[in-house]
């Protein structure tokens, strides 16, 4: 039969293609499977908000019958309107190492994508900036953080020698929790020292005010970086709805001034550690499994997903530690409730200021994603 490709909608024909990483991944020490609950409806028009302003189509490949490989493409509406680039997008890009496979798919996507007038593709994105991002390129040996991809080496090569070129590259980054440097120390006894100051647990019953808080914060810490889209109060709503079940506020906060939120540290458990051995399913008892692991057991591990302050404090001298002093009162967190290590993912490879206070805090880069372009 040979090669085969074959498209479907979004929500429809969804096995095959989700059945792509156990033939990808099938002797890969290092991967842990996403939850399937989870990637069925990232997929699926009605569970997913996304695509409430984006349109995409999928692709499954089919060699002798069997699928091995496949690929995504989406117009993103919303990111169009911020950046008016004329970017297009692809994601889900798993193959076996077969560079036949690769272009066959790749070159579907980009049919399609260009098919839909836009002028540049860029990916991998499952499905925005803000899931999971880039291809690895280095750093194969561990397994994946929370929401965070995981790929085999040859991935990013096939793409490579496809055409396509470096856009961006993502660090992602490992902190052992330790007691945090002199400075940083320094940094948190000056602001516990300011009255008007303090660090607030994020409430998880609150979770939809809370979000509307940190989205505000986010928002405006971000807006400037490279790729950017807010989020619509339909993808509010998903986010309160699924972090309600998951954060942890022992390790998520905020900082006010005068009670007014104007930075926030979101750090999450990280689920791969407790999932690693579900296979991605939660039935029959998986869903027990994982409740105990994460409400009884906990995880010893977590992973850095947001930190930042309002733009309107920067510059100003009396709240000048302010961010240092947030990276120590999570290190303090996380020593007195036992995590061991987090992963701080990820930063723009540009993002200087960003990258030196982690560096300072003793972290070091242990993942590398790429974002990929091309233009049509």
């Amino acid at each position: 039969m040979g090669l085969e490709i074959r498209e479907h909608a979004p929500g429809e024909a969804l096995k095959d293609f989700m059945n792509v990483r156990k033939v990808v991944y099938a002797d890969d020490p290092a991967y842990v499977p996403p939850l399937d609950m989870e990637i069925r409806d990232r997929l699926t028009p009605g569970k997913n908000p996304f695509w409430e302003h984006a349109e995409g189509t999928l692709f499954t490949a089919y060699r002798d019958g069997k699928p091995v490989g496949r690929i995504s493409a989406q117009i993103d509406h919303e990111h169009l309107r911020v950046h008016d680039d004329g970017a297009g997008f692809f994601g889900f890009f798993d193959t076996l190492e077969d560079q036949e496979v690769a272009d066959a798919l790749l070159e579907r996507a980009r049919a399609w994508i260009a098919g839909k007038g836009m002028k540049l593709m860029r990916g991998p994105y499952s499905l925005s900036i803000y899931e999971e991002a880039g291809v690895l390129v280095d750093g194969f040996d561990t397994p994946p953080a929370l929401l965070m991809g995981h790929h085999r080496p040859y991935q990013h090569r096939l793409l490579e020698k496809w055409g396509l070129e470096k856009a961006k590259d993502l660090f992602a980054w490992k902190y052992l929790v330790e007691e945090p440097p002199k400075r940083a120390a320094r940094a948190w006894e000056q602001m516990q020292a300011l009255p008007e100051v303090r660090f607030r647990s994020v409430e998880p019953k609150n979770m939809r005010r809370e979000l509307d808080a940190i989205l505000e914060i986010f928002n405006d810490a971000w807006s400037h970086n490279w790729g950017h889209v807010p989020a619509t109060p339909a993808e509010v709503d998903k986010m309160a709805e699924d972090m309600k079940l998951i954060i942890d506020p022992r390790i998520a906060f905020f900082a006010e001034i005068k009670e007014e939120p104007v930075g926030m540290v979101i750090c999450m458990p990280n689920l791969p550690e407790i999932t690693h051995d579900l296979d991605g399913s939660l039935v029959p008892f998986g869903w027990a499994k994982l409740l105990w692991r994460l409400k009884v057991k906990k995880p010893t591990s977590a992973r850095l997903v947001m930190l930042g302050i309002k733009e309107k404090l920067r510059g100003v001298k009396r709240y000048g530690p302010l961010s240092t002093a947030m990276y120590a009162e999570l290190a303090y967190r996380g020593i007195r409730h036992g995590f061991e290590w987090a992963e701080l993912s990820w930063t723009l490879e540009d993002n200087r200021p960003i990258n030196l206070g982690i560096k300072a805090m003793r972290g070091k880069v242990y993942k590398t994603y790429r974002v990929y372009e091309k233009a049509l």
